[in-house]
């Protein structure tokens, strides 16, 4: 079924972007100068305070009001503790992970046939889903992002053994984790302290952001983690074996750095190798101007954005079935245009500016719908109706 997206950018204080499938709202976003996405954003922070009842910090990023960060989200390589002691944990650790690798050589033979035997086509007991309603308490991190989708649910088949929490996003390993678990929050971490850190929950109410230090950059079929010793992953909602098995030969034909971790999203399931490689080296330049930046910055201060709604509907709602995008004004067509040509050179043609003096969501009666949809009141088949009021949950 053929579907068009539908961008108004016309004012500069919002844009709405909308996927019509036979006139039907299929997908709607908007975002507005007054309430700006701050979710899958970076920045670099300041540890204002240490909560050792919480077990968590408090940072500055330069938010309206400070960010929390669990203890279970802080990267080991941030904990204060003598060097001697590091390089004792370090070096068993290396010991493990060598353990670890042989363990998997001997049983690859037998997980490949267990794969060919299994009627479920999800192998792996390892997941990782999207972060859209963590609390704050528990251990979150992004493929955001998942937001967002730029972590999807994915298993890890050379990791059968270990498990992950399935609100995670990624995080670093449980052994490495486990080494650290005689230090609490209180003797690692210090006051002023600076840490680059990623939000993964929006400000509501009166609770600060939630963050995190494992990062994740999004792309188009990707999400690279720079600090997340994972490989190999998979969405988990690409169940054709075949697909899985070529994808799992693309990732691992990738030259991941040391200490990363890479996932396929679900939009790079019928993919090419080129078009992968092409979106990892993407992200990978994308990590490279976060560590030059984060290196030259005073905290605190903003790293990296997400991207305008613009931006992130394209990487994330575009598919082959959307025959057209149509945008409504200057400012809005440019961006689209240029990004669709970094992004996917060869759809970039599908990107029209709409000239007619009709405005471009009254042409589709697009209005109509958006007006039912903001309606506290449902109405029913049977003739009844409900009503749904916002809540901070």
């Amino acid at each position: 079924m053929s579907q068009k997206m539908l961008i108004d950018a016309s004012h500069n204080e919002e844009t709405r972007v909308v996927v019509l499938e036979s006139r039907k709202v299929e997908d709607f976003d908007f975002e507005s100068l007054k309430k700006l996405q701050l979710s899958g954003n970076i920045y670099l922070a300041k540890v204002t305070r240490v909560e050792p009842s919480l077990q968590a910090a408090f940072l500055d990023y330069g938010g309206n009001r400070h960010g929390f960060l669990a203890f279970s989200e802080i990267h080991p390589d941030y904990y204060q503790i003598p060097v001697e002691e590091r390089a004792q944990v370090d070096s068993n650790d290396s010991k493990k992970q060598k353990s670890r690798n042989i363990n998997r050589k001997k049983t690859s033979s037998t997980k490949n046939i267990t794969i060919h035997q299994d009627t479920d086509p999800v192998v792996s007991s390892e997941e990782i889903t999207d972060t859209e309603e963590l609390d704050n308490s528990k251990s979150v991190s992004k493929n955001n992002s998942d937001n967002n989708d730029s972590s999807e649910s994915v298993d890890f088949d050379e990791l059968s053994n270990e498990d992950l929490n399935n609100d995670e996003a990624g995080g670093e390993e449980p052994a490495l984790k486990k080494q650290y678990r005689k230090f609490r929050i209180q003797e690692v971490i210090k006051v002023r302290q600076i840490l680059l850190i990623q939000i993964v929950k929006e400000e509501r109410g009166n609770k600060g952001a939630a963050l995190t230090t494992f990062l994740s950059l999004a792309g188009r079929y990707c999400v690279l983690m720079p600090n997340t010793p994972r490989g190999g992953g998979i969405s988990r909602k690409i169940t054709n074996l075949p697909d899985r098995k070529k994808l799992k030969e693309i990732a691992n034909s990738l030259l991941v750095p040391d200490g990363s971790g890479l996932i396929i999203r679900t939009a790079g399931s019928k993919r090419t190798k080129l078009e992968i490689k092409r979106d990892y080296e993407y992200l990978i330049r994308q990590w490279e101007q976060v560590r030059d930046l984060t290196l030259s910055s005073i905290a605190p201060t903003t790293i990296y954005e997400e991207g305008s709604l613009i931006k992130r509907a394209i990487r994330d709602l575009y598919s082959r079935n959307i025959d057209e995008i149509l945008v409504e004004g200057d400012r809005g067509y440019r961006e689209a245009k240029n990004y669709m040509k970094m992004l996917m050179p060869s759809h970039a043609k599908n990107v029209k500016k709409y000239e007619n003096p009709i405005p471009l969501f009254s042409k589709y009666q697009v209005e109509d719908h958006l007006a039912a949809m903001f309606n506290p009141t449902a109405q029913l088949k049977s003739g009844g109706y409900i009503v749904i009021n916002v809540t901070e949950a």
